[in-house]
C-alpha cells in the first residue's frame, strides 16, 4: 500500500478530502495538482473523481463502519442450551444425529436471528460448558508412555481393519459440567457431585481430527443406557461402520452396551485405550 493513497486516514477526514480534492477539480484544477496539493498519489484523486461523476456526492460520503456482529444474551443462551440438551438435530432437518459447531452456528442463525463467525459460536459454546474435549490429547497428558505403546501396537491394527472395512475411527470424548458454566475438563462426575453436574457432554472427533460431533445428555453421569443412545446417533447416516475408541469406563464396558454393538452386525465396533483411561 503506497503511504499517499489515503488509507490510513479515518473516515471523517477521508470524506473531507474526498468533498474538497473533487470540488477543486470541478472548479477546473488538474488531478495532479489537486493531488501533489492534498499530499495524495494522483490515481487516488482521478478515482475519487470517477466515483463522484458514478454517484454523485452521495459516492464520496464516508459509509458506516460495520460493527462486530450482535452476541447472544443471556436468555438467548439460556434457551441455547436447552435446545442442545432437550432437541435432536434431526429435528431441524441436519443429516447428522450429533451436534457440530456448524450446526449450531446455523440453528443460531434460524432462531435467533443472528449470525456469528465459526470463532463466535465456539466462544458462546464455552459460556455454555459445551467444548467438546480430545481424548487423546488428555490421555498423552496422563501417561505418555503407556499411550505412546497403544499408538504403536494397537492403533495401527484398528486402523488396518477399519480401512478394510471401510469404517470411520472415531475417538470419545466425556465432560460432566454445570449448566451455563464455563468450560471445563472434568473427566467425568465424581460420585456424590450430582448437585453440582446438571449434563453430561459425550463427543466423538475422527482419527483425522476435523470438526468434532456432540450430544448433551441431561444425566448427570453416564450410563450404558445414554452411551448405547449416543452410539446409535454417531452411526445415523454413517456411510459405513463406525470403530469408536473408548475408556474403561464401566458404561462403555456394560453388558447391554456390548449386546447393542453385536446387534448393528459389524456397523459399531468398540475399542479400548490403555488400562486407566
Amino acid at each position: 500500500m503506497r503511504e499517499n493513497d489515503g488509507r490510513k486516514l479515518d473516515h471523517k477526514t477521508l470524506e473531507a478530502l474526498r468533498l474538497r480534492a473533487v470540488e477543486q477539480v470541478q472548479q477546473g484544477a488538474r488531478p495532479e495538482d489537486v493531488a501533489v496539493a492534498l499530499g495524495l498519489h494522483r490515481k487516488t484523486v482521478y478515482a475519487w473523481v470517477k466515483r463522484y461523476r458514478e454517484g454523485g456526492r452521495h459516492a464520496l460520503l464516508a459509509r458506516p463502519v460495520p460493527g462486530r456482529p450482535p452476541r447472544l444474551g443471556e436468555e438467548q443462551l439460556r434457551e441455547l442450551s436447552a435446545l442442545l440438551a432437550e432437541t435432536d438435530p434431526r429435528h431441524f432437518d441436519f443429516e447428522l444425529a450429533l451436534w457440530t459447531s456448524d450446526m449450531v452456528r446455523e440453528v443460531i442463525r434460524r432462531k435467533f436471528g443472528v449470525s456469528l463467525s465459526p470463532v463466535s459460536v465456539t466462544r458462546q459454546l464455552g459460556k455454555l460448558g459445551m467444548i467438546p474435549g480430545r481424548p487423546l490429547r488428555r490421555a498423552y497428558q496422563r501417561d505418555p508412555d503407556a499411550m505412546a505403546w497403544w499408538q504403536q501396537k494397537e492403533y495401527p491394527h484398528i486402523a488396518a481393519r477399519a480401512a478394510a472395512a471401510g469404517a470411520t475411527v472415531y475417538f470419545a470424548d466425556e465432560a460432566g459440567q454445570e449448566r451455563g458454566a464455563p468450560a471445563r475438563r472434568t473427566r467425568r462426575p465424581a460420585a456424590g457431585a450430582d448437585d453440582k453436574c446438571r449434563f453430561t457432554l459425550i463427543s466423538a472427533v475422527t482419527a483425522k481430527g476435523g470438526a468434532p460431533r456432540f450430544a448433551v445428555f441431561g444425566a448427570a453421569a453416564t450410563d450404558a443406557l445414554t452411551f448405547t443412545e449416543f452410539c446409535a446417533r454417531l452411526m445415523h447416516g454413517a456411510s459405513g461402520p463406525v470403530y469408536l475408541v473408548v475408556d474403561g469406563h464401566p458404561a462403555h464396558r456394560a453388558q447391554s452396551v456390548m449386546d447393542y454393538a453385536a446387534s448393528t452386525s459389524g456397523g459399531l465396533e468398540l475399542y479400548y485405550l490403555p488400562a486407566g483411561y
